[in-house]
């Protein structure tokens, strides 16, 4: 294994654990749950409530951890290949965003990948409720590393967040609110008229530990410039709130082209005029071996 002056790199053994978490949850941003033991053992095991048709497509992960001299865990990267294409994926990392550690980690995994492409930072971990992509802001030095390796990143989110109650926002009138199926910790609101199809929805992830997710929210065409969306995205807060919410958050594709179908710049308006903060740029990288 490749390793730094003073710095070791081993495969993790499960009385890494407590350390491990100690670096997952110094990445945490505002929002995020605090990584418990069942949730670091999902991400080691490859599996994801989100995502987790992407993970199913790979190998089993191998993780590595960085060691200093006296055994104390100070970062740790998880990689694993995708057979189906032979791209090589960089998973996780974390390292209290030491700029050695980063770069001794990167050329673990790359070391381990072999020359393939790789792609780093693009599914999201049962680590966290949905950022699977780099917040880059917040790992500065993490994302150095990688370009240094050569990876090219990319804005794939926008990672907001709004205090709890908005009182400011109206709310929609004939919501309904339905199970999610699938996911017992979702709810879905349809604002709809009679049997036609909703004109609105929404779904929302309950809170954990104090922090709700919005995790889409739509209008149709036809109803669309009459403040429905704007009085859904009130209605799911508030149903956030009414199940002990202090705080909600939400992502926003940031790779959309302007004018484009999938252009997400008027729904961004309304979240930043509903009170949503911008807390991270999220990126995803990609690396090309040299022909």
């Amino acid at each position: 294994m490749p390793s730094a002056p003073r710095l070791t790199l081993r495969p993790y053994a499960p009385a890494d654990a407590g350390a491990v978490l100690s670096l997952v949850n110094a990445d945490r941003l505002p929002g995020q749950p605090v990584a418990t033991p069942e949730m670091l053992h999902e991400a080691l095991a490859g599996r994801s409530p989100i995502d987790g048709g992407w993970w199913a497509e790979l190998d089993p992960p191998a993780t590595l951890v960085a060691v200093r001299a006296d055994g104390t865990v100070v970062g740790v990267a998880a990689w694993a290949l995708r057979p189906g294409d032979g791209t090589g994926l960089i998973l996780w990392l974390h390292c209290r965003e030491d700029p050695r550690v980063a770069d001794a980690l990167v050329a673990g995994a790359l070391t381990a990948l072999g020359p393939r492409p790789v792609e780093a930072f693009q599914l999201a971990t049962a680590l966290t409720r949905g950022v699977g992509a780099l917040p880059r802001a917040h790992r500065e030095a993490t994302h150095a590393a990688l370009e240094r390796a050569g990876f090219r990143g990319e804005p794939q989110w926008r990672y907001l967040l709004v205090g709890l109650p908005a009182p400011d926002l109206p709310r929609a009138a004939g919501v309904r609110t339905l199970p999610e199926p699938g996911d017992s910790h979702a709810r879905r609101l349809e604002v709809r008229r009679g049997e036609a199809a909703a004109e609105a929805e929404a779904v929302i992830g309950l809170p954990v530990e104090g922090a709700g997710a919005l995790w889409w929210i739509g209008v149709r065409p036809p109803s669309r410039r009459r403040g429905l969306g704007r009085a859904l995205l009130g209605s799911a807060l508030d149903l956030l709130a009414s199940h002990g919410a202090r705080e909600a958050f939400l992502y926003v594709e940031a790779d959309t082209v302007p004018g484009a179908e999938d252009d997400r710049t008027a729904a961004t308006a309304l979240y930043r005029s509903a009170g949503f903060r911008e807390v991270d740029l999220l990126h995803s990288y990609t690396l090309r071996p040299a022909s």
